[in-house]
This record gives structure tokens, sequence and C-alpha cells, in this order.
């Protein structure tokens, strides 16, 4: 989620994070972008590579991931689509007022549909979170836009899904996108209000469907606003690291600083690494997703999502049906 750690209307990558080693990318690489699903034209898509994705993230890398969250941030400040500056979550000046204080997200134990996303950008490697969700092909991973492609810019190469990660632990493996859609409004001019993002991938090795394997949430469009949310995600910025699951719960409330976004948000203080993190109508992992972690405000424990309206949901009927 991108959370902008120094205010004002402009959001911030949620919380790019400390510095966490950049590595080399020296893996898969993204095939010729598509202009778009031809069925749809709101639609963007790409194949990606997915042989020797999964080698290559070894424990190393993926401990030193960065928090893909900066990447939302960069879109902002390309298309100068916020009102303030955007800063990095998850630098000293930001996060010391942090440390050692109770945070408002809560321990979860791994969910088997959750978990976190690595991939390649522009040289670095990143993290988010995201989360399989049901659809026909039973291989569609959901995840925040800026987690897909820079908005606008290149798309992820190197793209993995590690379901139920726990302290460097991948009990159901690591699943390499073969495929990844974004809306048109976010590659092309990295539109906020479009912020989400799914990823197709391969089958196993024993030829299984990730959904058949981990299970996936149902799916929701166009549903009311101000609606009661319990998102996860896996915060890697101080004060959290990344290695474990986090939950916030809470009614959602229209983003007063960029109304434009038409985004809502919730009781929150979970740091970069949850961008993509899924949001569940209700409260619990069992209810229907609804949209995604997307981005926050320096100064204010509140993280936003997009409105999953008709744009996002054809976006996933895409993927669903690659």
């Amino acid at each position: 989620m991108t959370r902008t750690r120094s205010l004002a209307s402009g959001l911030l990558a949620f919380s790019a994070a400390a510095v966490l080693a950049l590595t080399s990318a020296n893996g898969a690489s993204a095939a010729p972008a598509r202009s778009g699903d031809q069925a749809n034209p709101s639609v963007a898509e790409v194949a990606v590579e997915a042989a020797g994705a999964a080698d290559y993230w070894t424990a190393e890398r993926m401990q030193s991931a960065i928090p893909g969250d900066v990447l939302a941030g960069k879109a902002l400040e390309r298309g100068n689509r916020s009102s303030a500056d955007i800063v990095e979550k998850g630098k000293p000046s930001s996060t010391k007022a942090t440390r050692g204080k109770q945070t408002i997200a809560k321990s979860e134990v791994p969910v088997s549909h959750i978990g976190k996303v690595f991939f390649t950008l522009g040289g670095s490697n990143y993290v988010c979170s995201g989360n399989a969700v049901s659809s026909a092909n039973g291989s569609t991973v959901s995840t925040a836009g800026h987690c897909v492609n820079e908005g606008p810019g290149a798309y992820a190469t190197n793209f993995v899904f590690v379901p139920a990660y726990e302290n460097g632990n991948a009990p159901y493996g690591k699943w390499a996108a073969r495929a990844l859609y974004a809306p048109t409004q976010w590659v092309s001019n990295g539109d906020m209000a479009y912020d989400t993002g799914f990823a197709v991938v391969n089958r196993n090795a024993q030829n299984q469907t990730l959904t058949s394997v981990v299970g996936g949430s149902g799916v929701a469009f166009n549903q009311a606003r101000g609606l009661t949310y319990k998102s996860y995600g896996y915060p890697a910025a101080a004060p959290f690291n990344g290695e474990t699951l986090k939950s916030c719960t809470g009614t959602a409330t229209d983003d007063p600083n960029n109304p434009q976004f038409g985004s809502q948000g919730i009781p929150c203080d979970m740091t970069g690494g949850s961008s993509g993190g899924p949001w569940f109508i209700g409260t619990s992992s069992d209810g229907v997703q609804n949209s995604i972690n997307s981005y926050g405000y320096n100064r204010s424990a509140v993280m936003y999502g997009p409105y999953w309206g008709s744009v996002i949901q054809a976006t996933y009927n895409s993927a669903a049906a690659a």
C-alpha cells in the first residue's frame, strides 16, 4: 500500500520502506506489452516469462526485497496527481515516532490464500502482498496495480506469489506468473483510482492450479460505500519486518485529501510491503474481496484502497478467463 509519511495530500508510496538493499535483476523478462485486452480496451495485459522466476527468488533476495509501495509514489510524481510532496514512508525521519508504540495492525496466523508477491522492476527487487481469488482458470492473484506495472512504465518481471508466507517459509511453494493485468487507466496514466492488478500464475509441478491447493476468495464489485472491511498484508517497513501476516478492521470512509481518487480508508498503520493485500467485506478472511491496500498519508493511521467498480471488474474478468 502506498503510504505517504510526510503528508500532504499527496499519497506516499505506502511506506516505501526503510531502504532495503537493492538487488540487481537478471531474471525473466516481460514480453512486449499488448495494447490491451482486445475485447475490452479498458484492460491492459502482458505475457511474462515464468521460467526461472521461482528459482530467482532465493531466501536472501526475498529478505532484501524493497517494499513496492515506493513505486506508487513514483507513479504519482510522474503524473503530478496529488497536491503534496511524495515522501517515502519508512525513512528514519518518518518512522522514529512509531518505534516502541502499539500498532493498530494485529498479528494473524497465516491464511492459505493470502501471501507475499515478489517481482523485479528497473533492476531492483520488490515485495508486495496478494491474494488468490476464485476464477475460471483457478490461477488468479489480486494485488496492487503498482505491483504489476510502474503506472505508466514497465511491467514487473520475475513475478511470483508465495501463499501463507511466514518467517521465510513457503509452505505452498512459489507460483510464477505467466501474465499480468491492470486497468488501462493505471498502465497509461498511473491513476490511483485504478490501483489494482491481477496476475495469472502457472500450475505447479504436480499440474495443480493455485486455488485447488490454497483456496481462493470470492470477489465483489460496484458495492455500497462505507462498508466494514478487514484488510490483510505483510508490512515490512518499521515497526514491522514483513515476516508475518497482519490485519486491520474498520468502517470505510472517503479520502478527504484526494477525493478525485474515489478511494476509501479504514483505520490502519500497516507500512510498506502491505501494498496489494486484500480487503474483505466483513471481519474475517472468509468474506469476499472488494479492494486492496493502496496508499496512506503521513501522520494519519489510515489505509486507503481503490473502489472496485466496472473497470476493475473488467480487468478481473480478463485475468480470470485467461
